[in-house]
């Protein structure tokens, strides 16, 4: 495990088709479909990479109220130790995703400042 590695970045926007398209455009992202429910996010390639890095999200789910700007997904061991630590620090947990399809699990926290980012504690397989 990368344990405090940034291990995924996602923007959350309402139109996430449009903007999944400007950057397809302007920097060559192949976009993949990520089925969620009756609609699709997208996770986004590079020209010639084998693996996506980044999502291209809409605004609704678990994601509905995220501001749109890129987020960052930083790697715990154990994302319930670290979500305490952020309350214990003043800060607030916005969202808990118990399960990604067996990726792991994640959480949004907002810290002190205002700030939000993505904690994920991988599946130990």
């Amino acid at each position: 495990m990368d344990e405090g590695k940034i291990a995924w970045i996602d923007l959350t926007v309402p139109d996430a088709d449009a903007i999944r398209d400007f950057y397809q455009h302007v920097a060559g992202w192949d976009p993949s479909p990520v089925a969620m429910g009756d609609y699709e996010d997208y996770c986004m390639t590079p020209p010639g990479a084998a693996q996506p890095v980044a999502g291209i999200c809409h605004a609704r789910g678990h994601n509905a109220g995220l501001p749109p700007a890129w987020l960052i997904y930083i790697t715990v061991a154990d994302l319930d130790e670290a979500m305490r630590r952020c309350q214990e620090r003043g800060g607030k947990v916005r969202v808990l995703v118990p399960d990604t399809g067996g990726h792991g699990r994640y959480s949004i926290i907002e810290d002190p400042a205002g700030a939000v980012t993505g904690l994920f504690e991988p599946s130990g397989e």
